[in-house]
C-alpha cells in the first residue's frame, strides 16, 4: 500500500526556475531579419505571407505602414564586430524600461540576428522582422516607448568539433536584458502613424554583479569544472550558495548531512534581516512557507538539525539551469557535479561524504533534476524531495504526448475543429498562454534554440546536437509539427524519467525503497501534476520490486508554487529520513544534543 497525503494546506515555494520568473527575468534574445549595410541572416520569421528562405517575410505587409527601427552601437559601447541578438522592446509605458519587462506577456519584441556587425553599420528592424506577440505592421496606432538590446554571442569551439556563436557567461543565473556585457539604448518615444523612421543608439553595457559577501552563514564557492571546460574549450564554472548550521565553526571535529536544493539563491531564502522580507510570523497562503527571517530563527534554534543546505548556479548558454545532468547539447555536467563539485564541497565543508547523508530536493526543474539524480544515481543519494518536476513523463510533455501527437499547438476535437493547447493557466483553469504563443516568443528571443527559455531549454538538455551544431528542435516553433526522431532520441537517452525508470527498474528499484517523496498541486500553473499521475500509476504496478513512495496532494486550486510544509519542517522532516537510515554506528554529532 502507497503513502498517500491529501494536503489541504498551502506550501513552500521553491525554486520555480525560469517558468516562474518574474517579467524582468525573462531570457537571453537572438533571432533573424535584416539591416542596413550588414547582413540579411537565415533562420525563421512568422509572418503573414510564406517566410523566405532567409527568414525574412518574403514581401512587406500591406495591412498598414509600419514603423521602421534604425539601430547603431556606439563605439565606445562595443568597439569590434558584434555577433548576437537585436530585439527591439515596444511598450506602451515609459517605465519600467522595456527591457526589464519582456516576458510572454510584456512588451511586444522584434528581432534580428547581428553577424559581424561593425560599428556605424545601421540595423534595420522593420516588417521584415520576427516578432511577437505579433508583426509589426500589427502594432495598433498609438503612443509607444521602444528601447533596443543585444545579447551578446561570443565564438566557442566545442570538443564536439562545433564552432558555435553563444551567450556565454560565468554559470552565474542571469536572464538576457540583465547579463552583464549585453548592450542596450535609452528608451524612446513614438507614435505609430506619425513616426515612420525611430532611430535607436545602443550606447550602454550592462555591469557586472558583484557577489554579495561571506557571511557567518553563508559562503559561495565558485568552482571551474575540468569535465566542462574541456567539452566547452573555455572555462566553465559552478556556483553554490552554502547555508552553515549554527556553531559549525565551533565544532570543527564534527561532520554534517548535506541537503542539496537545486534553487538558484539561498537555500530555503534564510536571511538575518528582519526588514528585507514580508509577513513576518505568516506562512504565505499561496506558497505555504514561512519568511526567510522566519526560516532563520528555525535554523538556530537549539532543538533544529544542524544539517548544510547547498543551492547551485549552472547556467547554460541555452538556460538558466544545466538540469545537472550529462547532455550532447551542454555537456556533462552531472559528472561535473558528482566527480568534482560533490566531492570538493564535502571536503572544504566537513560534510559526511556517505549516500544516506546525501538529499537532492527541488521543485519545478529543480523537482526534475531531484528525481533524475536520485534515479540515476541510487548508491549516491539517500532521498529525494520531489516537487511538481518539469515534465517526467513524456507522454505528457506538459499536455503533449510527444511519441503520438503529430502537432504540439492544437488538438483536433471533431472533425473539423481544433483545439489549441495550453501551456500555462491560473489555478482556475484560466488559460494564460498557449503552447503556440510560447513558441513564437521564444522563436523571437533567439534563432536556433538560443532563447534561453523554456521550450528551447528542454530541448537543448533532452535533445541531440543538430547538423549545424545547435540543439535539434522538438517541434518546428512556426507550425508545432513535432519531430518523431527527436523524441524518441528524448526517451532512449533516458531524459522520459517514467521510461527510464521503467526499463531500469529491476537494476535501481531495490535501491530505491523509502527514498522517493513525491509533491503534487492539483492545478499546477503548467500541468505538470499529470505527468506526475502517470509516474505514480507506473509505481503503482511496479514489481519485482513493488514501492511505496509517498505522494502529498495539494488540493484545492494547489499551484506551481504550493508546498506541503514549511521550509523548516521540510529539513525536519529530511533530518529524521538521514538518521533513520544511518548505518550503525555513524556519528550524530549534528542531531541536537537534547535529542542524541
Amino acid at each position: 500500500m502507497r503513502l498517500k497525503t491529501l494536503s489541504l494546506g498551502i506550501l513552500t515555494a521553491a525554486v520555480l526556475a525560469s517558468l516562474q520568473a518574474t517579467p524582468a527575468a525573462a531570457a537571453p534574445p537572438g533571432l533573424a531579419a535584416s539591416f542596413a549595410s550588414a547582413t540579411t541572416t537565415q533562420d525563421v520569421a512568422l509572418a503573414a505571407p510564406m517566410p523566405a528562405t532567409d527568414g525574412t517575410r518574403a514581401e512587406p505587409s500591406p495591412a498598414r505602414a509600419a514603423p521602421r527601427f534604425e539601430v547603431t552601437v556606439a563605439p565606445e559601447a562595443h568597439a569590434g564586430p558584434l555577433t548576437g541578438r537585436l530585439i527591439v522592446a515596444i511598450s506602451n509605458r515609459e517605465s519600467p524600461e522595456p527591457r526589464l519587462l519582456i516576458s510572454p506577456r510584456g512588451p511586444a519584441i522584434f528581432a534580428v540576428d547581428l553577424e559581424g556587425f561593425r560599428p556605424g553599420a545601421v540595423a534595420v528592424v522593420d516588417d521584415r522582422a520576427i516578432g511577437y506577440p505579433f508583426d509589426l505592421p500589427e502594432l495598433p496606432p498609438g503612443e509607444y516607448w521602444a528601447q533596443a538590446i543585444i545579447n551578446v554571442y561570443e565564438q566557442v569551439r566545442r570538443a564536439d568539433g562545433h564552432t558555435l556563436w553563444l551567450p556565454m557567461n560565468d554559470g552565474r543565473q542571469e536572464p538576457f536584458n540583465a547579463k552583464a556585457g549585453n548592450l542596450y539604448s535609452d528608451v524612446q518615444r513614438f507614435v505609430v502613424g506619425e513616426d515612420r523612421t525611430v532611430r535607436l543608439e545602443v550606447r550602454h553595457v550592462i555591469p557586472q554583479r558583484d557577489l554579495p559577501p561571506d557571511t557567518e552563514w553563508i559562503k559561495r564557492v565558485k568552482i571551474q569544472s575540468r569535465l566542462l571546460t574541456e567539452f566547452w574549450g573555455r572555462p566553465i564554472y559552478i556556483h553554490a550558495t552554502v547555508l552553515l548550521p549554527k556553531g559549525f565553526d565551533e565544532n570543527p571535529n564534527v561532520r554534517y548531512p548535506a541537503i542539496y536544493t537545486f534553487g538558484h539563491n539561498v537555500p530555503f531564502g534564510f536571511t538575518t534581516d528582519s526588514t528585507r522580507v514580508r509577513g513576518l510570523g505568516r506562512i504565505d497562503p499561496v506558497t505555504g512557507v514561512e519568511t526567510g527571517y522566519d526560516f532563520y530563527k528555525s535554523w538556530i534554534a537549539d532543538d533544529f538539525p544542524r544539517v548544510v543546505a547547498i543551492s547551485f548556479q549552472q547556467q547554460t548558454p541555452y538556460f538558466p539551469d544545466s538540469y545537472s545532468t550529462n547532455s550532447a547539447n551542454n555537456g556533462p555536467y552531472e559528472d561535473a557535479l558528482l566527480k568534482e563539485v560533490i566531492p570538493y564541497l564535502e571536503e572544504r565543508f566537513r560534510l559526511i561524504p556517505e549516500p544516506y547523508a546525501r538529499i537532492v530536493e527541488g521543485a519545478s526543474t529543480g523537482g526534475w533534476q531531484a528525481l533524475a539524480l536520485q534515479l540515476r544515481n541510487p548508491d549516491f543519494f539517500g532521498g529525494a524531495w520531489v516537487l511538481q518536476p518539469d515534465p517526467i513523463d513524456f507522454r505528457r510533455y506538459l499536455l503533449v504526448n510527444i511519441y503520438e501527437d503529430e502537432n504540439a499547438f492544437e488538438v483536433q476535437e471533431g472533425m473539423f475543429t481544433k483545439a489549441e493547447r495550453p501551456f500555462r493557466r491560473t489555478v482556475e483553469g484560466q488559460v494564460v498562454w498557449t503552447m503556440r504563443q510560447l513558441s513564437r516568443f521564444e522563436a523571437v528571443l533567439g534563432s536556433r534554440g538560443r532563447s534561453g527559455y523554456q521550450l528551447n531549454g528542454w530541448e537543448s538538455v533532452y535533445g541531440p546536437v543538430g547538423e549545424d551544431g545547435y540543439p535539434k528542435p522538438l517541434w518546428d516553433p512556426l507550425t508545432g509539427k513535432i519531430d518523431r526522431d527527436v523524441a524518441h532520441y528524448m526517451r532512449d537517452n533516458g531524459y522520459d524519467l517514467r521510461a527510464y525508470a521503467e526499463r531500469e527498474w529491476a537494476r535501481i528499484g531495490p535501491k530505491l525503497a523509502g527514498k522517493l517523496h513525491f509533491f503534487v498541486p492539483d492545478m499546477d500553473d503548467f500541468y505538470l501534476n499529470v505527468a506526475m499521475y502517470l509516474f505514480e500509476d507506473f509505481l503503482e504496478g511496479v514489481t519485482n520490486p513493488s514501492h511505496e513512495p509517498s505522494f502529498t496532494y495539494g488540493r484545492p486550486k494547489k499551484g506551481h508554487s504550493w508546498h506541503a510544509y514549511t521550509w523548516a519542517e521540510t529539513v525536519r522532516q529530511m533530518a529524521v529520513h538521514i538518521r533513520r537510515n544511518a548505518p550503525a554506528g555513524a556519528s550524530a554529532a549534528w542531531w541536537p544534543t537534547a535529542d542524541r
